[in-house]
């Protein structure tokens, strides 16, 4: 098992870092007296979050004087590489944040606790976003929901208005977006894409920037009716010709300059800046990049994302999560339980959260408040990202995640920049991604 955890690479987890959000490792005080049971939580620090996250655990701790929080907390991918760490040597801490990426991860490794009984015990299901989202194929349940987000189409107003193209709906298709787009997409002598004489290598503002697996070809694979893995989560189905489809259509948006290739993308100082820095009109996102566009002023909204061919429409989500150790002791882990149960029943400590602007609340009755939907912060729309649930799903997650999506990703964005065909981009990714599924399930 340890050896297992040994070998993740520290390439992956950058890989993923944009995931998530990130602040300097710092100890909790020790000290518990012998009537109070002692628990180590661990969270990937997120800047000013780190405070907030520090208060509630004080009241917390005012609330259950029988318990006593040491905390251990590091930027996004550090905390991760050191959890791994921890986890092989049997140091976890008792309860830790994990991006909802990595929960099977940790489930399929052994690693996390089985909540189970416990959720069917204490929560009412129907109260909460993103549960089933750490459900196995089995029905167990690996981790309760910190904070959900799910992907929307975010478009810039102002760009819109000035290319008089009306504002997308619900009732947009893929096609519509790249319609559109061409009209928003100009070069540098301020010809658009749908004009003869546009020059696509000579972009300088693009109709919808393009990149990652969530932010960019999962949901447009997923509503054109392909995907990554079959619902065993173990098997590939890249290869397929609803795939081909989809591919073939984000390439043309790439080739026609109206949506950013990988190459475009280097010349921004993150690849999460051309929506939020105005060069770009739309972008896929998901919640947490409201704090960007909020914080440059730009005048956006958004709405769900497009339906594919069929009708289909495809909302990638992320419960990152509260795990449980597996090696916790029991007295620990219902310590540990009980801070779970304290961040997702409290409707004080889910509005506090809420406040912060980074996810959209786990409780549904915060979530559908003025707190969260009439706070007067743009989105306007904010009831886009929760009317997104009802085509929500994962991003194909399982205990290799984090290795075929760099399988995947290495081969599509060869057909991206057009170093390769679709297809034989698509064969290759099939074969690799395959590869990785069989070296740890044949193993189990």
């Amino acid at each position: 098992m340890a050896g297992k955890w040994l070998k993740i690479s520290v390439l992956i987890m950058a890989f993923v870092f944009i995931l998530t959000g990130c602040s300097d490792e710092s100890g909790g005080e020790a000290g518990a007296n012998s009537d109070q049971t002692e628990i180590t939580l661990g969270f990937y620090s997120s800047g000013s979050a780190d405070e907030k996250m520090n208060e509630l655990i004080e009241k917390f701790e005012a609330e259950h004087p029988d318990i006593k929080v040491n905390t251990q907390n590091a930027p996004y991918q550090q905390f991760f590489q050191k959890l791994d760490t921890q986890i092989a040597g049997g140091t976890a801490p008792d309860v830790w944040l994990s991006d909802g990426v990595f929960v099977q991860k940790y489930a399929e490794r052994g690693a996390a606790k089985d909540l189970t009984e416990w959720i069917n015990e204490d929560l009412n299901k129907d109260e909460y976003y993103g549960l089933d989202f750490n459900k196995d194929s089995d029905g167990k349940y690996w981790g309760v929901p910190q904070g959900i987000q799910i992907g929307a189409l975010f478009y810039n107003k102002d760009m819109f208005d000035q290319a008089g193209v009306d504002y997308p709906d619900e009732n947009w298709t893929w096609e519509d977006l790249k319609e559109a787009g061409a009209k928003l997409t100009m070069d540098t002598e301020g010809k658009k894409a749908d004009d003869a004489s546009f020059k696509p290598d000579s972009v300088k503002q693009y109709g919808l920037t393009f990149f990652n697996i969530t932010e960019g070809w999962m949901p447009v694979m997923k509503s054109y009716g392909g995907g990554v893995l079959g619902e065993d989560l173990r098997n590939s189905i890249v290869d397929s010709e609803e795939n081909k489809e989809a591919v073939n259509y984000i390439v043309d948006g790439m080739e026609r300059g109206i949506f950013t290739d990988p190459s475009d993308l280097q010349a921004f100082q993150s690849p999460m800046s051309p929506f939020p820095s105005e060069t770009a009109a739309m972008r896929i996102g998901i919640y947490a990049r409201t704090l960007a566009a909020n914080e440059t002023g730009v005048n956006y909204d958004v709405t769900v994302l497009p339906k594919g061919p069929d009708g289909e429409r495809f909302s990638p989500t992320i419960a990152n999560s509260w795990v449980i150790s597996d090696s916790a002791s029991d007295e620990k882990a219902k310590a540990a339980w009980e801070w779970v149960k304290y961040w997702v029943q409290e409707d004080e400590v889910q509005k506090e959260w809420a406040a912060l602007g980074e996810a959209v609340p786990v409780k549904k009755s915060v979530a559908n408040s003025d707190l969260f939907l009439g706070s007067g912060d743009k989105p306007a729309n904010k009831q886009a990202f929760l009317d997104s649930f009802e085509h929500a799903g994962t991003l194909d997650v399982n205990a290799v995640w984090s290795e075929w999506v760099k399988k995947f990703g290495d081969n599509i964005n060869r057909a991206f920049l057009n170093e390769t065909s679709v297809e034989e981009a698509l064969e290759n990714a099939d074969e690799e991604v395959q590869k990785v599924l069989d070296e740890f399930y044949e193993n189990q």
